[in-house]
């Protein structure tokens, strides 16, 4: 064996799932979801858990359904970050009065919590491990004839 075989370190399993999810609000796109698929969850409960606040038609499944699929557009473009938080926080509030108080209270946390999350996200722009370019050397006048010098006005 020689030195330079052991030189460059293994690369850790999993690398690039983790670049993948800390470079998107993954978690509050995962809260935002599971909220909604809470409450839908909890529309499929016995009549007898059920509590009948508000309309039941098809507002009660629409505004999950939704929630579900603004966690997974999150996740996916996260550019659009601002318009997903605020419209799963607005539907996470609504929610409180078409899906069985929302879903139990449970799905409307999960979805408050998530939208208040991926609200407060922001993108890396420069990875810590990564070193900043220096900063451009200050210029020195150069003996270039065709240089314009300004001329005191005192």
């Amino acid at each position: 064996m020689t030195v330079g075989q052991h030189a460059a370190p293994a690369a850790r399993p999993g690398g690039r799932w983790r670049r993948w999810r800390r470079a998107r609000p993954f978690t509050a796109g995962l809260l935002i979801a599971l909220g909604g698929i809470e409450m839908l969850v909890t529309l499929r409960a016995p009549l007898g858990v059920l509590l009948h606040v508000g309309p039941q038609g098809l507002a009660a499944y629409l505004v999950p359904a939704i929630l579900v699929l603004c966690g997974a557009l999150l996740v996916a473009t996260p550019q659009q970050r601002v318009f997903y938080a605020l419209l799963s926080l607005l539907l996470g509030l609504v929610s409180w009065l078409t899906s069985n108080l929302g879903g139990f209270v449970i799905g409307m946390l999960l979805a408050l919590v998530g939208g208040a999350l991926a609200f407060a996200w922001t993108p890396d722009k420069q990875r810590a491990g990564s070193a900043a370019p220096p900063p451009p050397a200050p210029r020195e006048p150069a003996d270039d004839p065709t240089e314009v010098i300004p001329l005191d006005q005192g």
